[in-house]
């Protein structure tokens, strides 16, 4: 969700690239820093034991609005950070150019255990106030630990965050909901709100515990699933794309995916493009929607195996009870 400011911010475009990344002193081959899936792959077989690496990276501002707009004293910043470790890092760039900024940020590999982003935020003096934000890139880089291809993953991002007084001012209407999905990003992201259920986090984090435990870490992993396979279906059909003949073009990235795994069980036996043409039509149109939501419902349940926990956690409860099954 794209945050609103109540004073004047960019409008034009942020790039962000990475340029070269340097592991313990020694180039990281530039085949694993892909600049159309945005991605760095830092795991190398024979390098698995690096402390820090070092990310070159070129900032480019809208110039002309740069020079003509409200603003002073600007400022790049790129920021480094990591929702599994909670770990923030950031560094200042210097200008190169017209509407250009370069520098490099370090990342200490003690520090992160996954997949980190890369982004920028563009912050100055607007109507007298310092270090206003008034920019940032809208799709940052993955610096992945894991991977030995710099291919954009497709699965869902999870952070933990306190809604309540988090840093995420639009999360606070939701301080009584124990998740949201958000879908309007490059990847899905689920937050876990930290401060909704006490002790839920540590429930989904761990991985013991007793047979009742377990059950309801299940259980409410599939719910959770269950959200983000809803979440993630509307949206992939809620704004297609369409040819010259009002024909609806499957989407790319994650939607594609969403769609190819879910319409052939929302329209059994039918064609992909005929279940893709179809249910924009009922969307659209309205006819058949209400009913389509039923279908929709049982393939998410599919997606997310709810059926399948519930089943094992009320098997769970009932040995607990004593009377078996």
């Amino acid at each position: 969700m794209k945050p609103v400011f109540p004073y004047p911010t960019l409008f034009g475009d942020i790039g962000l690239e990475i340029l070269a990344v340097q592991v313990d002193g020694a180039d990281l081959p530039y085949a694993r820093i892909s600049r159309s899936e945005r991605t760095v792959a830092l795991h190398e077989s024979g390098r698995e034991q690096w402390d820090k690496a070092v990310i070159r990276v070129r900032a480019n501002l809208p110039a002309d609005e740069i020079a003509g707009g409200p603003w002073t004293d600007l400022r790049c910043v790129v920021v480094l950070s990591e929702g599994a470790t909670n770990v923030r890092t950031t560094a200042w760039l210097s200008r190169a150019d017209a509407g250009g900024w370069q520098g490099s940020i370090a990342m200490a590999r003690a520090r992160h255990v996954n997949r980190a982003t890369v982004g920028l935020v563009v912050t100055g003096t607007v109507e007298g106030t310092r270090g206003r934000i008034i920019g940032s890139t809208a799709q940052d880089w993955y610096v992945d630990l894991k991977a030995t291809a710099p291919v954009r993953q497709r699965d869902i991002e999870i952070e933990e965050v306190d809604f309540r007084e988090g840093p995420y001012e639009w999360l606070r209407p939701f301080k009584e909901s124990p998740w949201i999905v958000e879908t309007a990003r490059d990847i899905p992201k689920v937050y876990l709100n930290t401060s909704a259920v006490e002790g839920l986090v540590e429930l989904l984090n761990g991985s013991g515990g007793t047979a009742a435990e377990k059950s309801l870490r299940e259980v409410t992993a599939s719910q959770i699933a269950q959200d983000a396979w809803t979440a993630m279906f509307q949206t992939a059909v809620s704004d297609l794309d369409a040819d010259e003949d009002g024909t609806p073009l499957m989407p790319g990235g994650w939607r594609e995916s969403v769609l190819r795994m879910m319409l052939p069980d929302v329209l059994p036996d039918r064609q992909l493009t005929d279940a893709l043409y179809e249910i924009n039509e009922a969307r659209i149109k309205g006819a058949g929607w209400a009913e389509l939501q039923t279908t929709i419902q049982y393939a998410v349940g599919r997606r997310s195996q709810i059926s399948r926990r519930l089943t094992s956690a009320v098997r769970t409860i009932d040995r607990a009870d004593g009377s078996g099954l």
